[in-house]
């Protein structure tokens, strides 16, 4: 990979394009500064020696922010590209004879329900890897495998970037969740009307659950009160259990409270609810027999147990 000298006594680096991309993604010098742990005026001098490279302004200043020009967004994606070959370079040749390691996102759901047994299965395979797991929402996850913080993900949401490969492979649907003081426990069937106007216990924004909820919401004109709001599938579910409020969730992440009836579940009878987990990396990523391994142990998860008694909602 070849650099051509910047104008003065500098060359252009990895590391100008690595600050001006960051610069692109936060918007200002000062975040990109905290993101990457150097002081404001070298992230300002890196843009300087950049724009007198390219003979012209790289961002403008509108208000506090700062936005690409059009010699800008012209470098981005040649940027990112270079940035993203030169990382896939320092991981191939880092690794080589060393004990590899894995950076395996998970968005909540995946990561209450399945990473942990996942990671067992691939600690097996591979005993001296070292996994990394990061669990969070879709578009958290989605952002660190464009930045290349992580190898791959396992999600439910639905990815929006070009640049990552998608691959459904495990079964999943959300079901709606009644706790046994809640008048809807001794139901059979439900139909949307019902849940008009009932409390909700709801995921975080950016979470694929709730979009797949609200979603479904809004082709119905269902209206509903948001009455508790958590990253966490355990405080939704207690809600639940405790706070007669609905939930709407995997049923993946209720096994052990079906199994002893202390909440009943029930299906969207059309399937708008069911969905898929699923793998997601780079497009540029070099795939190591990890990631390869990780799809296989995936299809070993690919069906759910359904429980004998659960409710139908219309």
């Amino acid at each position: 990979m070849t650099f051509l000298p910047l104008k003065g006594a500098y060359s252009l680096t990895i590391r100008h394009l690595t600050i001006f991309l960051t610069v692109a993604q936060q918007g200002s010098m000062s975040a990109a500064a905290k993101t990457l742990y150097l002081s404001q005026p070298t992230v300002s001098q890196a843009i300087r020696e950049l724009e007198t490279h390219y003979n012209g302004l790289l961002f403008e200043r509108l208000g506090k922010k700062l936005y690409l020009t059009d010699r800008g967004r012209l470098l981005l994606p040649h940027a990112e590209e270079l940035v993203q070959q030169f990382r896939q370079v320092e991981e191939l040749m880092l690794n080589q004879g060393q004990s590899s390691t894995l950076k395996l996102g998970s968005t909540i759901t995946v990561g209450t329900c399945l990473t942990p047994s996942v990671v067992v299965d691939l600690q097996k395979c591979f005993p001296e890897m070292l996994i990394y797991s990061y669990v969070s929402n879709t578009r958290d996850i989605e952002e660190k495998l464009l930045k290349s913080e992580l190898d791959a993900a396992v999600i439910e949401g639905e990815i929006l970037s070009p640049d990552l490969i998608v691959l459904p492979i495990i079964d999943d649907s959300l079901v709606l969740a009644v706790g046994k003081a809640h008048p809807f426990y001794t139901r059979r069937e439900l139909s949307v009307a019902d849940l008009q106007g009932q409390k909700f216990s709801m995921r975080e924004s950016g979470s694929g659950t709730r979009q797949l909820f609200e979603d479904y919401a809004s082709r119905h004109q269902l209206s509903y009160i948001t009455a508790w709001e958590a990253n966490s599938p355990r405080v939704l579910l207690n809600a639940v259990l405790y706070n007669n409020i609905l939930s709407v969730m995997s049923l993946r992440l209720m096994q052990h409270e079906l199994q002893h009836g202390s909440i009943r579940a029930f299906r969207q009878a059309d399937g708008e609810w069911d969905r898929k987990f699923k793998l997601v990396y780079h497009k540029n990523k070099f795939l190591t027999p990890s990631i390869y391994e990780l799809e296989r142990i995936l299809h070993e998860h690919q069906h759910m147990n359904m429980p004998e008694k659960m409710g139908m909602l219309h």
